[in-house]
């Protein structure tokens, strides 16, 4: 059987369910999303003169669901239109409307019964093939399925999201018993090419995977804190980014989940397990007092943490009371900051012998120790452990990874000498004469299988960059940026300069870049694998010239970006930039010249230059005017005001898109721009575009003159910029710069209507651009930057 997912169904619309409902009208699949009916009406309600037989009424959990999704925060939706496809419901009146749904989603209470006499009303309803799963998170999926029919059973199996569904990448597939193994390979490949997520096929056992790991690391942390004496505070400063896991750590995560779900969730696990296993999931006293007082974190203003004021304080778990923040400051945590790589940081905190050392190897060693008990039993691989928890708690280095780079052999000798029972997978490991769970060899990846090693299954759509170029080489390669064939006649610009800023090494590249692929190529992608496409121009340098009064140098190198630009437009041959994450200044200015943009979802575009006291000098502002007015229909008369006043204010308000689709809203990407749910299958898609492009025969744009508001959109800017002024909305150095701005975007003192060069706005561009770089408002701005990470108002 073929299985397509036109239109879903979400039963349950709490935070998590409505979540699962607005990820699928992020990527426009129609879903109905259905709660209970109110037991009676609100006296707001019986105001209005409804009743509980009104619609209203009876949708009222799901249709208060949906509409409090357009104010979350982080937002749930990638663009507030998607609501459209959200449609409320009740599980009364609308249950026969899923006869029409081709995949139905139960995200109810967690509990057994209840689950189970909804799935037997489902059951009569349901046509045949359609496919149900559940969104628990540790009941399990066999027990859910027993008494039901044998189609149903077929295509039941658990999908366990976690929250934000829009944001975290983890997707486990829980197969039952029963499940159909082509219904298990469609979600596997659903989840991950049209949902975008990773997926790990778990094993029906308590939480899964990553919470079941996850949980025990987080109990163990709390254990180790406690006999040891250390703070919150002190654990929350070695637990986070400093060994890799997110800014969030241990202590403010448990704030954010929310106290009550972490106990459920470890509650579950010590209702199945027995032990010594049994004994680390028993919530420790002082977290039951928290409870009890309803400290949950976050939710309800205090739990680990209290905001007092300005400041932050820390819960002591002795008293109950809170008490001033403590970091951790040792000589290891000094060390750890002078070794290159995540893997070399860690293993020098782990060995320390100091606080830190002896903190992360009483929480290290007994997880990792869990971790390899676990194995063949939550999942038949260590891959599907580290992904599971790399996706679902952020951490950099999955469990396996982390034993490896902490030495499997020395940490392996430590534990035993402590009197620690080693797992039969890891001394099995050891026995073999192997050092490591993880190897690899010309560019591929092997893991450890219980008696040898075996290939790290890798999609085709899922490019390394990293691996990639260890196996295949680079063509050319400078400090900023290295170009590499990336198979099939497409080229590939990698950016890798410090946060891709980009200087005159990338500048060089892109020229490079696009020459060699006129001669030798069928297209060029322009992306790379950082933590974002890149933050913009190198403002440092920048700063540094314009401090010196070197203006001479600063516009040779604008005049060198606006070159490389206009390099990347009149390409012979078919250019595509992937963006992902923060997509800035002259990151965007990348962007916008490209024959196409295959954007990942995530994509924060804006040109931003105007915080730091500039405009933006590459072309930005020419290419934003240009793509508005090429998103126009053909044949209206166009209102160059009108779109100048659009440029305008998205730039002097250095506004920012909150995703790829609301970049699409601010005109960045245009209606054949694509988008990559999957992050992971980003370069690849951009290879596919470019193929796409050089088989359609692709031919350079022709240059063309641009039509421009002139003087009287000079003045029409001018003059709002100037009222926002007088109203105190803005500075006068804000003012100033509007004025640059609106001059640059209006084409100058020329008649409305007047078709002009695109050198000639690159010169008004880059003339402005200098004279604000040189004048020491604007300095300050950079520095203030630079500095502080956050725009100065002067």
């Amino acid at each position: 059987m073929t299985y397509q997912i036109k239109k879903a169904a979400v039963l349950g619309s709490g935070v998590m369910g409505s979540g699962i409902a607005a990820h699928l009208a992020n990527i426009g699949i129609p879903t109905l999303l259905l709660d209970i009916v109110p037991k009676e009406v609100s006296k707001d309600e019986e105001a209005k003169g409804l009743t509980i037989e009104h619609p209203t009424v009876r949708n009222k959990f799901a249709g208060t669901a949906i509409q409090k999704l357009l104010k979350q925060k982080p937002a749930p939706l990638s663009a507030k239109k998607n609501i459209q496809l959200i449609t409320a419901g009740n599980l009364e009146d609308d249950l026969e409307k899923l006869k029409d749904v081709d995949w139905i989603i139960e995200v109810v209470v967690e509990n057994l019964e209840i689950k189970k006499s909804l799935y037997e009303r489902i059951d009569a309803i349901r046509k045949s093939g359609t496919i149900i799963s559940s969104n628990t998170s540790g009941i399990s999926i066999n027990a859910m399925v027993e008494g039901r029919s044998e189609d149903f059973g077929k295509h039941f199996l658990g999908t366990h999201f976690f929250n934000p569904p829009r944001y975290l990448k983890l997707l486990e597939v829980i197969p039952a018993n029963t499940t159909a193994p082509e219904v298990v390979d469609f979600m596997k490949q659903f989840g991950e090419d049209v949902l975008g997520k990773g997926v790990v096929l778990a094993k029906d056992t308590p939480n899964f995977i990553a919470n079941r790991i996850g949980t025990y690391g987080l109990l163990v942390t709390l254990r180790e804190m406690q006999a040891r004496g250390y703070s919150v505070g002190e654990v929350d400063s070695v637990t986070g980014p400093l060994i890799g896991r997110p800014k969030s750590a241990t202590f403010r995560t448990l704030d954010v989940v929310g106290l009550d779900t972490f106990a459920h969730v470890a509650k579950n696990v010590f209702d199945q397990t027995t032990g010594e296993e049994q004994k680390v999931f028993e919530v420790p006293a002082f977290m039951q007092k928290m409870l009890d007082n309803k400290w949950l974190g976050a939710k309800t203003g205090q739990g680990f943490f209290l905001k007092e004021g300005k400041e932050i304080k820390e819960l002591n778990p002795e008293t109950l009371e809170y008490e001033t923040m403590k970091k951790l400051k040792t000589p290891s945590m000094e060390m750890a900051k002078q070794q290159k790589g995540l893997a070399a940081k860690v293993k020098t905190l782990t060995y320390a012998k100091d606080r830190t050392g002896e903190l992360l190897w009483s929480i290290l060693s007994p997880t990792l120790i869990y971790s390899a008990k676990l194995h063949g039993e939550i999942a038949d691989n260590i891959v599907a452990i580290d992904q599971g928890m790399k996706w679902g708690f952020g951490w950099q280095q999955g469990p396996f990874e982390i034993w490896d780079a902490i030495g499997v052999k020395e940490s392996v000798e430590k534990m035993s000498a402590e009197g620690l029972e080693i797992p039969v997978f890891a001394q099995s490991l050891l026995d073999k004469g192997f050092e490591s769970f993880y190897k690899e060899e010309d560019g591929d990846q092997y893991y450890f299988n219980g008696t040898d090693y075996s290939l790290v299954a890798v999609s085709d759509k899922v490019i390394d960059l990293k691996r990639y170029k260890k196996k295949h080489g680079v063509i050319k390669s400078n400090s900023g940026a290295s170009l590499i064939d990336l198979g099939d006649g497409v080229a590939l610009l990698e950016f890798h300069s410090k946060s891709n800023s980009i200087g005159l090494d990338i500048l060089q590249m892109i020229s490079f870049a696009v020459e060699e692929v006129e001669k030798n190529f069928k297209g060029l992608v322009i992306g790379n694998q950082g933590k974002n496409f890149s933050v913009g121009a190198n403002l440092g340098m920048i700063l540094m010239e314009a401090q010196d009064d070197n203006i001479f140098e600063l516009d040779f190198v604008v005049r060198q970006f606006q070159n490389a630009m206009m390099k990347i437009k009149y390409s012979a041959k078919p250019v595509v930039v992937a963006p992902f994450g923060m997509t800035l200044g002259g990151g965007a200015e990348t962007c916008l010249p490209a024959a196409h943009i295959q954007a990942s979802s995530e994509t924060y575009m804006g040109l931003v230059e105007a915080g730091v006291g500039l405009i933006p000098g590459g072309g930005g502002n020419k290419e934003l005017y240009i793509k508005h007015l090429k998103g126009l229909p053909n044949g209206v008369e166009i209102d160059y005001l009108s779109v100048a006043s659009k440029v305008f204010e998205t730039i002097a308000m250095a506004k920012v898109s909150t995703s790829a689709e609301e970049a699409r809203e601010n005109n960045f990407l245009n209606f054949a721009d694509g988008i990559s749910v999957n992050p992971d299958h980003l370069i690849y898609d951009a290879k596919q575009a470019v193929l796409s492009l050089a088989e359609a025969g692709y031919k350079a744009p022709i240059r063309e003159k641009v039509p421009v508001s002139g003087s009287p959109g000079f003045a029409a800017l001018v003059l709002g910029a100037e009222g926002m002024f007088l109203s105190g909305f803005i500075s006068e150095h804000d003012l100033k710069i509007a004025k640059k701005l609106a001059y640059v975007v209006a084409g100058g003192e020329v008649p409305y209507g007047t078709f002009v060069d695109e050198q000639y706005l690159l010169n008004l561009e880059r003339e402005a651009f200098l004279s604000l770089v040189a004048d020491p408002k604007s300095q300050a701005r950079m520095q203030h930057m630079l500095v502080k990470g956050k725009p100065l108002r002067n």
